[in-house]
């Protein structure tokens, strides 16, 4: 992943900036500082751990509020004296309960999904009243693979089609019923993700 000997921490008095980005976003959540020690726990336990300044010790983020940025990739800058960190995060990355200490959130195309699978999470833990999510988990796992289904089915009758609009809505709603199916057996689209970026890999 990286050659720690190649690392210039003499410049900087034994520390190193490193910027921590989402790996699946790409947002840039927040700016630490990294020493030869802390970089050895990180690469160890896979969860990105700094040295605090201010406390001067290591400090491993989510160590306090299980917010833990889990490793991804560790990159070494052109100069030898900063790193980049791609992390999944569990959780807001800034103490203040913001995604990143920019309290920025940057909306990428994928993010209604993201959005969608978290309305689908609070209707699974809290089951409100006349919410179709909320029915069809009720009714059972058959059911909802039943509901992907049909809905395959009629993506399909429209992609025989030439009404654009019908096929579009249709899919919608089988990517919909899909991320509840998904939910329902535990999993999430990261998941599926994962799957396609192993197979690429090989």
């Amino acid at each position: 992943m990286i050659n720690i000997s190649e690392i210039d921490f003499k410049k900087s008095d034994g520390l190193v900036p490193c910027v921590i980005q989402d790996a699946q976003t790409l947002q840039v959540l927040m700016l630490g500082y990294i020493n030869e020690e802390s970089l050895l726990k990180t690469l160890e336990s896979k969860k990105v751990t700094f040295f605090s300044r201010t406390k001067s010790r290591l400090w491993t983020k989510g160590e306090e509020s299980g917010n833990f940025l889990n490793l991804v990739s560790i990159e070494l800058d052109c100069d030898k004296d900063s790193l980049l960190c791609l992390v999944n995060p569990i959780g807001p990355t800034c103490h203040t309960g913001s995604k990143t200490c920019w309290n920025n959130e940057i909306k990428t195309s994928f993010s209604i999904l993201e959005d969608l699978e978290k309305t689908i999470q609070d209707r699974f833990e809290k089951e409100p009243e006349n919410s179709y999510i909320t029915s069809l988990k009720q009714k059972g796992i058959n059911k909802i693979a039943q509901k992907v289904g049909e809905e395959g089915v009629e993506v399909v009758i429209e992609a025989l089609g030439n009404n654009k609009e019908l096929f579009l809505n249709e899919s919608a709603d089988l990517l919909f019923h899909y991320l509840i199916l998904l939910k329902a057996k535990n999993f999430a689209l990261e998941d599926v993700l994962k799957v396609l970026k192993d197979r690429k890999k090989s």
